[in-house]
């Protein structure tokens, strides 16, 4: 065994795994293409896994990510991150593994040349330090894994929610779902900043869990009929789902009496009121290739939210995405009005709010009620040019976050949403007109 090299042990674990053929001609391509320091480092059977993520990377030339605890170091944890291509700065890298929830200790880079390959491949192995992560990674391997892929591609936003993958063991869509009602929340005139609701989350992991799957089992279309807003446990046919329900409420509702901190009650009572005042929401559909929507919408029953600045419309749409956040506000089940490309982040729903006033007003004379609704775009480009391809594209999300949750009428027939449980009576009616910003939309809209 002492006499024989890191090679010859690379060789016979890849016929192992791959058969002889194979495992030979592998050999051939990778026998010379990693570097002494990582043949130090890492044993030929490591290096298995390596050559996989390395093939994937040359095949897809996407970012590769591998959440491990190396055998010879107690309570160490490493990342490895392997791209091709030119390096990526520290820069862009250690924010994204901070807002994880990890500290980054030091970093180790490889450069692999596999033989015949058009061009190298880089694996950047980070040494990690994190409060509270179990020496077992079973359960948050694969979703820190993915969660900072969909960060990378801008899929999802690099902010302090992302703690909850190692901190509640949640995936990257639910998480989407907790900045969603947070962003949501700003619009509400929340004075909570969102670093203190990200901060309260992080706090309170066992909450957070029950509150996300108080959201599942109102929402899952898998779960059977719907449990409707304001059921009670005295209701006739109470349901598996609505029995489900009551229960995920008394559990919250117990587990908020340890919550000392009154700021931190407000906000997850928050959470959990908004998820009770939820109707619809696209969350469980998929597009054409089967994966989730790169944005979320959800219906609230906006009667029912206290916190809510006066006058309340009788529903809303809220749509969220990392590139834009958009919001529809209706007086009445028949309303009209128009969508306007808003440029107040912090407080576009103040603004739409104050139109929709206006327009319940220029209505009167007529049956429908006002509607109004409006969309930002974040993080604006400084071209014109581009900025303008933006504010169609964040115009286009928008309209299909309403479209997603909305019955369609053919002829006399409702014909609801597909995936989409309706926690309210059937509502075919919207019209979304032009507004500042949009009036040359027409054609997109159509």
């Amino acid at each position: 065994e002492a006499a024989r090299t890191w090679n010859d042990q690379l060789l016979e674990a890849l016929i192992q795994a791959r058969g002889e053929d194979a495992g030979i001609e592998t050999h051939r391509r990778y026998k010379k293409a990693f570097p002494l320091a990582y043949q130090e480092r890492f044993t030929a059977a490591a290096a298995l896994y390596d050559i996989e993520h390395i093939e994937d990377v040359l095949k897809t030339d996407r970012l590769v990510v591998d959440l491990y605890r190396h055998r010879s170091e107690q309570r160490q944890f490493h990342v490895k991150i392997i791209h091709s291509g030119a390096p990526v700065p520290l820069s862009e890298l250690m924010p994204r593994l901070e807002n994880m929830g990890v500290r980054v200790q030091s970093e180790v880079p490889y450069e692999v040349q596999p033989h015949g390959a058009p061009h190298g491949v880089r694996i950047r192995d980070f040494s990690l330090d994190a409060e509270g992560m179990q020496d077992d990674l079973r359960a948050v391997k694969e979703k820190f894994q993915e969660a900072f892929i969909r960060v990378w591609r801008r899929e999802a936003e690099n902010d302090g929610f992302n703690r909850l993958v190692l901190g509640a063991e949640l995936e990257w869509q639910e998480i989407v779902i907790l900045r969603a009602y947070a962003k949501y929340m700003r619009q509400m005139g929340v004075n909570l900043s969102e670093a203190w609701i990200q901060q309260t989350l992080a706090n309170n992991p066992a909450v957070v869990r029950q509150i996300i799957q108080l959201f599942m089992t109102h929402f899952d279309p898998k779960l059977g009929a719907p449990a409707m807003y304001g059921q009670t446990a005295a209701s006739p046919h109470v349901s598996g789902r609505q029995l489900a329900t009551m229960s995920l409420r008394s559990q919250i509702h117990d587990a908020l009496e340890s919550v000392s901190n009154p700021d931190e009650d407000r906000i997850l009572r928050l959470y959990v009121t908004l998820i009770e005042a939820t109707l619809r929401t696209n969350f469980f559909q998929r597009d054409s290739a089967g994966e989730r929507k790169t944005y979320l919408s959800f219906k609230l029953d906006s009667s029912s939210i206290r916190e809510l600045p006066l006058p309340r419309p009788m529903f809303e749409i809220f749509v969220y995405s990392p590139f834009m956040e958009g919001v529809h506000l209706r007086g009445g089940k028949v309303a009209r009005g128009g969508l306007r490309w808003s440029d107040r982040r912090e407080d576009f729903r103040t603004e739409i709010l104050g139109l929709m006033k206006a327009q319940n007003v220029k209505n009167v004379v007529i049956v429908p009620m006002g509607s109004k609704g409006g969309f930002v775009v974040k993080n604006p480009s400084a071209d014109r040019e581009t900025f303008q391809q933006e504010g169609i594209e964040a115009y286009k999300t928008l309209l299909r976050g309403l479209l997603d949750i909305t019955d369609n009428l053919r002829g006399d027939e409702v014909i609801p949403p597909v995936d989409v449980v309706r926690r309210d009576p059937d509502d075919p009616y919207l019209v979304v007109a032009a507004d500042k910003g949009t009036a040359t939309f027409s054609d997109i809209a159509n």
